[in-house]
């Protein structure tokens, strides 16, 4: 599976943020400009994202709802990044946009053990059911339209381990808003695994 490792010089182990694209980003699509156009290596994100965070950046090679069917193929290059990198392994989490967002939901509970957070931005559908680790979801459009399922499925509030945030912005807006919020970084890193 192809990827991109964006890794800052560092003194001692970093947390991992693992960013799941959308439907428009897989191959055959250049993968430095897939993978830059949302979410943390976006020209826009928060600089804390590339400053604070070793990201790493799958791409699927077909377009769609696929990141569960690849979830071995993530776990396998998340090892690969931890046996090259200063890692800190009790502060991985994991983020996606759009099918990316759904992907977040499939990964965590296939791997309920590896990721200390999730950040869900704009997700196309309501996962059957809720991952154990603490959630952010950064409502778009598309999210906004299931608000009830997602937050009855979920059960997010407005605080705490399971956030729902919305600003009122459409499906790309919501991920040039998320990714350019620092705040959603400081409160992954309030999570560590134990």
């Amino acid at each position: 599976m192809q990827h991109i490792v964006s890794a800052p010089p560092a003194t001692g182990p970093l947390p991992l943020l693992c960013f799941l694209h959308g439907y428009g980003e897989a191959a055959p699509m250049a993968i430095e400009r897939a993978l830059r156009r949302h979410g943390p290596l976006a020209a826009g994100a928060a600089p804390v994202a590339v400053r604070g965070f070793i990201v790493l950046a799958p791409q699927l090679p077909i377009a769609g709802d696929l990141w569960g069917r690849h979830a071995d193929q993530v776990l396998t290059l998340i090892d690969d990044v931890c046996a090259r990198q200063a890692v800190d392994a009790t502060r991985m989490y994991l983020t996606g946009f759009s099918y990316g967002g759904n992907g977040v939901f499939d990964l965590a509970l296939a791997q309920p053990d590896r990721w200390a957070a999730l950040w869900s931005v704009d997700p196309t559908r309501v996962p059957q059911r809720a991952p154990k680790q603490p959630l952010w979801l950064s409502a778009g459009d598309v999210a906004r339209a299931q608000h009830a399922p997602f937050v009855r499925a979920l059960r997010l509030g407005a605080k705490g381990e399971r956030v729902w945030a919305d600003d009122g912005e459409d499906h790309v807006g919501s991920a040039r808003l998320a990714y350019g919020d620092e705040r959603i970084y400081r409160w992954l890193l309030s999570f560590a695994r134990a």
